[in-house]
């Protein structure tokens, strides 16, 4: 479940820098700067890119709106390439079809009883008959 980003690729000046163009803006109008060498601790979607491209282990990321620029040893980017367009592609993929997504936990510093409250009344919603009169339109 979730919508996968369209992913172009430009080469940067230098052999080590490459350029990720994305189908959608990924941080608005501030630029977010990464190094491996500090920890990411953000929860947005830039900081979660980053993370995930440092697993793969690029040297430096920084994503503006649409665009992440990535840093890695040139050596590297043959093999380094494919799969930094997959992680980028793949962002907001939370599962796959065929996959059962991972089970709801219950609220943070929710008692046991809240949660399974919380369950029987997002399922008596769902069984809630339909109306059966259609909203007038205005034009």
């Amino acid at each position: 479940m979730g919508q996968s980003i369209t992913v172009t690729v430009r080469a940067g000046v230098r052999g080590d820098v490459k350029h990720f163009e994305l189908n959608r803006s990924l941080t608005g109008m501030q630029t977010h700067r990464y190094t491996a060498a500090e920890p990411v601790t953000g929860t947005k979607p830039p900081d979660e890119l980053a993370r995930r491209l440092f697993t793969l282990g690029v040297s430096a990321v920084t994503i503006y709106s649409s665009v992440a620029t990535v840093v890695a040893p040139a050596e590297r980017w043959g093999t380094l390439q494919a799969q930094v367009e997959d992680t980028i592609a793949n962002l907001f993929i939370y599962y796959r079809d065929g996959q059962l997504p991972a089970a709801a936990t219950p609220a943070e510093g929710a008692t046991p009883a809240e949660a399974a409250g919380a369950t029987e009344g997002a399922g008596a919603a769902e069984a809630a008959p339909a109306p059966t009169e259609e909203a007038p339109v205005s034009g």
